[in-house]
């Protein structure tokens, strides 16, 4: 009886290891399956001037997508202005000075605003930004993608900041620092690794947004000067070229999702390694 429990212990181990294996290959398969699929359409349309030059007029082959490539990057300094202030200080609050029922509320009410979908928080920025200017602009689609950056911000912040020790709030506040001063001298740099890595991993979820800056950003064929004017950024351009009826401008998207995606895993990877140099403790 014993060996036939022990036997089937280890049949059950076996099949339930070989399960998790195989999950784990498919998974990591997705990934190597799109990177592969973007790097085949993809690369063979990049060049010099799919940086540097401008998109080409309707019906010319050619041309880049600089102004594109500039615009995102805009578009997304604009929300790590916006969002990432916003979500620190909030979870920091929540972190070091909120009560727990209060507390609780306002982690609710984030996550809430973390599930919207991103069509919607587009409809937000359409209606908060671009209805009183009464046209498109960079700042409109900053505005919609800072909103999309707050909620994992405040989460971020605050979970990063409970894993500092007690004991240095302690030891500081012993010294005579204020409870704010603690909390910016030296609970702030104690977990600062963990927060630039949260907060990069959260640019790079908002970096191939597409939803929102139709709504907002909507798009450009020239450079767009100031914060302004409509602006042309990487995921309008793919959604654009891949509904166009010519052959180069499919190939072009290739190229822009490529690098949209080496971008988001460039993001993806420093933060990993930023996370693996300087680990935050655990809350003692």
């Amino acid at each position: 009886m014993t060996m036939e429990i022990s036997l089937r212990r280890r049949v059950v181990n076996v099949l339930m290891l070989s399960l998790s294996g195989l999950c784990t290959v498919l998974a990591v398969s997705v990934l190597f399956f799109i990177l592969g699929y973007l790097l085949v359409h993809g690369v063979r349309s990049l060049s010099f001037a799919f940086f540097t030059h401008l998109p080409k007029p309707s019906g010319e082959t050619g041309g880049g997508m600089a102004n594109a490539i500039v615009g995102s990057g805009k578009v997304l300094l604009l929300a790590v202005l916006i969002g990432v202030p916003l979500g620190f200080l909030a979870g920091v609050f929540l972190a070091e000075y909120s009560n727990k029922a209060f507390a609780s509320l306002i982690r609710y009410t984030v996550d809430l605003l973390n599930g919207v979908p991103s069509i919607v928080i587009g409809i937000v920025g359409y209606a908060l930004v671009v209805l009183p200017m009464k046209h498109f602009s960079a700042l409109a689609g900053g505005v919609a993608l800072g909103i999309m950056m707050i909620p994992i911000a405040v989460r971020t912040t605050e979970e990063f900041l409970r894993s500092v020790p007690n004991s240095l709030r302690e030891g500081a506040m012993a010294l005579g620092a204020t409870k704010a001063k603690t909390i910016f001298t030296v609970v702030v740099p104690a977990a600062i690794s963990g927060l630039i890595s949260g907060m990069m991993l959260n640019l790079a979820r908002v970096a191939g947004e597409t939803a929102p800056l139709l709504f907002t950003a909507l798009g450009n064929m020239f450079w767009s000067k100031g914060w302004l004017q409509p602006i042309a950024t990487l995921p309008v351009m793919i959604y654009n070229y891949a509904l166009a009826p010519q052959e180069d401008l499919h190939q072009q998207a290739w190229a822009a999702g490529f690098v949209l995606l080496t971008l988001v895993l460039v993001i993806n990877i420093t933060a990993r390694l930023i996370i693996a140099r300087g680990p935050s403790s655990s809350r003692r």
